[in-house]
């Protein structure tokens, strides 16, 4: 069939008199365009009787019709052509503008669908933005216009103007926005004012500049200082909130002048205008934070006096947190005849101050102490507000305070959580308190307990509203812990009150949140606090276990664990019984849910480590059930782990518990194999009686299976496994290890591969097996040279080998003369060895020679120098390796001869660096003290040289030596900070950093003096010098951050001028027919990058962190994708420490997120890494997008609102569900 007939009779559908033939043919024309759009394009004539007829429809009678005629429209709008597109829209405002109400709506209904629908870019768009927003422009401007249509319009503009900002943000639009919108800021229906409010501060940030100043001086500055009526001034400041939401950037410099305006206003007597000024000073909180600061106090005031606003309640303020919500109800039966709640509209006046003292909370962590002095009584003394809404408001915010003490309110003293009998502290003791957020806090705590426990004991409590209470009251103890103590009878009886309710009145939720706090109650508290009110509440606690809900059950089972954790030892109780007997029966329950099971067998481990007394009188049916093979048995192997290493028990149930091992060690797969043989670590360590003879010729095949680099992590717990049998067992264990595992250990100790903590397990296996037989040791050295000279050269690792024997003669050092003597022969000007022997040699000689003194054969060391002039790089490095560590065995002997020839002898100087580097690793502090002097001269000479390398061996040796006699040598640092060599001061800067790993008190306060002076070469002009002084930022501020935080104020100046780019140290290269443009200053951009994210976690306290996120904002933009990608990780650490300044730059921060996650653009010359590069941006924009779509609050951020829902419409809209969810 062709497209003309399809259609033709879908018309003839849509015009028959059957409304259902009407409606079908509408949906069969809609199924036809979502299938396939080019179902609808071919004949012009038959697409205009088509949509002649669909637009025919949107007047019919029938309301079902209308609305699939609506959607129709939202399709076709995508693929219509322009001059249709037009007659759509005219018609369509003509029906909107018309008499007939109910067309109206249904008009108004179209127009926002076709909006809404329109894809996000493309030529369809620009073009309907074009013709539709004039139209729409123009009808608004016309005096006749009905309020509802009005109101349509205006929604219609807001959605363009949010969807399609760059469209029509022309200056040629005509009539202009601000013109036609400001009139209707006057207009009488209050509905159609607000909404105008919003419409025009949505296109304020894309209007002329000369129209928004006609607007701010001739409307909004008189409308607020010198208003004519009460409904100008509602509306100007109304107009205030909306602007600094939308278009803060010009509303902010004029701010100063209209702030105390809008203060003033709030002194009317008038609810409406004093809940818009609320509003309008929340909104400029949150999106002028500069410009609003010196009015901050003026605000906190304003918001602390109408957060107790309420005239229809006249009780006594003192008491009102505990009587309002009571009296409230005896009040409203007096007063039905006369006065009803609903009329009462004070608590949105109340609800508004509450969200103001909010945002300042949120956005001004410094302020933190003035908060608790002025705010946090008031907002006490409101935790009882009549109005439900409110009062969950209030605690959300107190809620919001208490996290930003534990964010930014310093380091918590142990004396702040603790308290006497009866809640009160010593006089003597509060007076050397330094004052603090958490001191004010601890003060508040018995008011805070007395108002919050009033409302949650309420019978008339909703559980939403109680279930907000318990988790104001986990927030507490997360940053306080154990400060209920002197109100724990209470507590308890409130959640046994709680727990006690039927399913009817309770939710699960609720009994979760309650239990949830109660496991940290006992968690923070001493037992001798609650002891007394146990008995009251264990009833309830276990009642919950057996519950069917499985969070309920899971949870009270995590109460339980919590309360036998803190009560540890106990000796008896009957309890302990029936959580032993409940959740042996979980457990034995084959269709138990997990987290039940995983909850109950937790419970089983802290039985046993807890209550060993009461449990092992028990019959043990507990351990058959936990110790399944099949399922899940992560949990299980925890607990197992967890009683091994805590609790007393008998060799027998080791035993049992190692068969059960040795069959999860035997079944494939990896995951939770880690855990595996942590528990069979634990369990070896365990017997009493030492290991069975048995086990060793059981265990030691099933380790063999994992002796192999294909798993590294389990190799390394092989290993450990292995060398801890062979250290409690030798001499079963010996014999077997030597005939199962030695040729395969042998195999992998040569593998470059093997690195770290699973190397470390091959050199403690050796150690352990030099240690159960002294005769092996003479075998295991040739075996493992052997090794390595049959292995492939690319498979082959000097290093680990040398390491490995240096291990076998420490253990057994009776071998020393003869591995020395074997391997001194490749080393002799005579012999005509292979490089590799060569190699291998030297680092032997290394290994060897740091704990023996060589010095009897010196002619090794001579040896070992010869090699300098050798033509293998592989050759000089393992000559410096040895020469060095050779010296370490005797410093006195051989450190001169080395000191001597870094003077002389400028050829070798980078390698005999590099031995002393060897010295000064290797050595221990006292043996560095003694040649400190001796090293300090050569090492200080090599400072001031151009060649890179060879000053950093020299930083690094200097940074070592330095703290052997800081008060000496770190003066001489100082010295050269203002040299004029760059190259001295960068070689300064370098070993400054390297100092940073000392801890030592004494060395601290010597730093502290001088840090800044090192630290101020951030603003060197050399860029080198510039990168390594912001290296040395960086590792102060996670090493040593409190000698960094109180200079922050003239250290971030200029680390944020190192964030900027700098176009000067951008340069072309030409590379044959192409040109590139390489950034020098990038290394130290990326360095600052790296240093803002390191002082995020570490000084958080002391940074702006409004200022700093614009920093970020600019890092997002930047060319570099390694730049952007530090950017995110910033991003997502300040969505979880300051949420709510990041949430009110989601649309700005939207922008840079989208381009990074449009990915590469495929040309001829694109190549596989740029496609990867691309995509590993794309995620790591993904993890940002999600981290920030969390603290997202509801419409505020349209843009970045309009970039998550695309994200997940897109390919990547899987992964960021999952991460959204993670």
């Amino acid at each position: 069939m062709t497209k003309s007939y399809i259609m033709n009779s879908l018309i003839e559908k849509m015009q028959s008199p059957d409304q259902d033939f009407r409606y079908m043919g509408l949906n069969d024309l809609l199924l036809e365009i979502k299938q396939d759009p080019n179902s609808f394009l071919g004949d012009e004539s038959v697409e205009n009787k088509v949509l002649k007829q669909v637009l025919q429809l949107v007047e019919d009678k029938i309301s079902e019709v209308k609305n699939q005629a609506v959607k129709c429209l939202g399709q076709l709008i995508k693929i219509i052509r322009e001059p249709q597109m037009e007659y759509v829209v005219e018609r369509l405002i003509d029906f909107s503008s018309g008499k007939d109400e109910e067309l109206r709506d249904i008009a108004g209904l179209a127009l926002k669908t076709i909006t809404a629908e329109l894809p996000s870019d493309g030529k369809i768009t620009q073009k309907a933005c074009e013709k539709l927003t004039p139209r729409l422009l123009s009808q608004l401007a016309k005096p006749d216009v009905p309020p509802e249509t009005l109101l349509e319009t205006l929604s219609i503009l807001s959605i363009l103007v949010t969807r399609f900002p760059l469209y029509i943000a022309s200056p040629a639009l005509e009539p202009q926005p601000l013109a036609v919108l400001t009139p209707i800021l006057s207009h009488p229906r209050p509905a159609v004012r607000k909404r105008a409010i919003t419409t025009l501060a949505q296109f304020l940030p894309y209007s002329s500049p000369d129209l928004a100043s006609i607007l701010l001086q001739s409307h909004i500055f008189p409308g607020i200082t010198t208003p004519t009526n009460l409904e100008v001034q509602r509306t100007m400041v109304q107009l205030v909130a909306a602007v600094a939401r939308h278009s803060p950037h010009q509303i902010a410099p004029v701010l100063t002048s209209l702030i105390p305006g809008i203060i003033k206003s709030a002194q009317v007597d008038d609810e409406e205008l004093r809940e818009s000024v609320l509003q309008a000073l929340e909104a400029s909180v949150l999106r002028c934070p500069t410009e609003i600061t010196p009015f901050l106090p003026s605000i906190i005031q304003v918001g602390v006096q109408y957060i107790k606003y309420d005239p229809n309640y006249a009780g006594d303020e003192d008491n009102e947190d505990e009587e309002m919500a009571d009296e409230d109800e005896d009040e409203d039966a007096e007063l039905d005849d006369e006065y009803s709640d609903d009329e009462d509209t004070s608590y949105k006046i109340r609800r508004s101050a509450t969200k103001l003292l909010a945002a300042v909370i949120g956005t001004r962590p410094e302020l933190l102490t003035l908060l608790y002095k002025e705010v946090s009584p008031a907002l006490i003394s409101r935790f009882g507000d009549r109005e439900e809404t409110v009062r969950v408001e209030v605690w959300g915010t107190y809620g919001a305070l208490l996290t930003q003490t534990r964010i930014y309110g310093g380091t918590l003293q142990s004396k702040d959580g603790e308290y006497t009998t009866g809640g009160k502290r010593k006089r003597e003791e509060s007076m050397l308190v330094e004052e603090t957020p958490y001191t004010h806090l601890r003060a508040q705590v018995p008011a805070l307990a007395k108002a919050l426990l009033s409302q949650l004991k309420s019978p008339k409590t909703a559980p939403s509203t109680l279930q907000s209470g318990f988790s104001l009251l986990h927030t507490l103890l997360t940053v306080l812990p154990g400060c209920l103590s002197a109100q724990a009878p209470q507590v308890l009886l409130v959640t046994k009150s709680v727990l006690s309710q039927s399913s009817k009145t309770s939710t699960a939720g609720l009994q979760v949140g309650c239990m949830t706090f109660l496991a940290l109650f006992f968690s923070t508290h001493s037992p001798p606090v609650f002891a007394s009110s146990l008995d009251s509440v264990t009833p309830v606690l276990l009642k919950a276990l057996a519950e069917k809900h499985p969070r309920v059950a899971s949870e009270a089972f995590r109460v339980f664990s919590s309360l036998l954790n803190a009560m540890s030892p106990i000796k008896s109780g009957d309890w302990v019984d029936q959580v032993y007997a409940e959740a042996t029966q979980r457990l034995s329950n084959h269709d138990t849910d997990a987290e039940v099971r995983a909850c109950a067998e937790n419970v089983i481990g802290d039985l046993w480590t807890c209550a060993t007394d009461v449990v092992r009188s028990k019959d043990r049916k507990e351990w058959d059930a936990m110790c399944r093979t099949t399922g899940s048995t992560e949990g299980a192997v925890k607990v197992v782990t967890k009683v091994a290493k805590e609790a007393d028990v008998g060799d027998d149930w080791v035993n049992g518990c190692v068969q059960w091992v040795l069959i999860l060690l035997k079944k494939s797969g990896r995951v939770g194999k880690s855990d595996v043989f942590v528990a069979l670590d634990a369990l070896l360590r365990r017997y009493k009686a030492g290991v069975p003879a048995h086990l060793p010729s059981e265990l030691l095949p099933v380790l063999k299976s994992y002796i192999s680099p294909s798993d590294i992590s389990l190799l390394a717990h092989a290993l450990n496994n292995t060398a801890l049998l062979l250290e409690l067992a030798p001499n079963a264990t010996f014999p077997e290890v030597e005939r199962e595992v030695l040729q395969d250990i042998y195999s992998i100790a040569h593998s470059p591969l093997i690195s770290g903590v699973s190397f470390d397990a091959v050199l403690a296996f050796f150690g352990a097996l030099v240690e159960a037989d002294r005769e092996i040791a003479t075998h295991v050295v040739p075996n493992l040279v052997i090794s390595i000279e049959k292995a492939p050269k690319a498979e082959a690792s000097p290093s680990n080998v040398a390491k490995c024997i240096g291990q076998v003669v420490k253990s057994q050092q009776a071998i020393a003369a003869g591995t020395i003597a074997e391997f001194t022969k490749h080393l002799k000007p005579t012999s005509k060895a292979k490089t590799s022997q060569v190699v291998l040699s030297l680092l032997v000689m290394g290994e060897v020679g740091r704990f023996i003194d060589m010095s009897p054969q010196h002619d090794i060391f001579n040896f070992a120098i010869e090699r300098f002039s050798a033509e293998q790089e592989e050759v000089r490095a393992a000559a410096a390796f040895a020469t060095g560590n050779m010296a370490v065995g005797n410093l006195h002997h051989f450190l001169p001869v080395i000191v001597k020839m870094v003077q002389n002898d400028s050829e070798k100087r980078l390698l005999l660096l590099h031995a002393l580097k060897e010295v000064v690793t290797h050595s221990s502090h006292g043996h560095l003290e003694t040649v400190a002097d001796l090293l300090w001269i050569p090492l200080f000479q090599n400072s001031e040289v151009s060649d890179e390398p060879t000053r950093n061996v020299a930083a690094a040796c200097l940074g070592k030596l330095t703290v052997t006699n800081p008060s000496r040598y770190l003066p001489q640092l100082h010295a050269l900070i203002r040299d004029e060599n760059p190259s001295a001061r960068a070689t300064v800067i370098s070993a400054i950093r390297y100092t940073f790993a000392e801890s030592s008190q004494t060395y601290d306060d010597l730093l502290g003096s001088a840090l800044m002076d090192f630290l101020a070469l951030i603003a060197d002009a050399d860029l080198n010098v510039r990168r390594l002084a912001l290296s040395a930022l960086n590792s102060a501020a996670r090493t040593k951050p409190y000698l960094i935080r109180d200079h922050l104020p003239s250290i971030l100046p200029n680390l944020y001028k190192e964030t900027l780019v700098n176009p000067d140290l951008i340069r072309t290269v030409q590379m044959g027919p192409w040109t590139h443009k390489v950034d020098d200053g990038l290394e130290a951009r990326k360095t600052a990058y790296e240093t803002l994210y390191t002082l995020l976690d570490t000084c958080l306290q002391k940074i702006d962190v409004h200022e700093f996120i614009g920093r970020v904002l600019a890092g997002l933009g930047d060319d570099s994708d390694e730049v952007k990608v530090i950017c995110h990780m910033v991003l997502f650490r300040l969505a979880q420490v300051a949420p709510t300044a990041v949430a009110q730059r989601l649309d700005e921060i939207a922008a840079p997120l989208e381009k990074s996650m449009k990915g590469a653009t495929v040309t001829k010359d694109t190549v596989k890494q740029d496609l990867e590069r691309a995509a590993e941006l794309q995620r790591s924009t993904l993890r940002a997008a999600a981290a920030l779509s969390r603290i997202a609050p509801a419409g505020v951020s349209p843009r970045f609102d309009a970039f998550v829902e695309q994200t997940r419409r897109s390919e990547w809209g899987a992964e960021f569900k999952d991460l959204v969810g993670a």
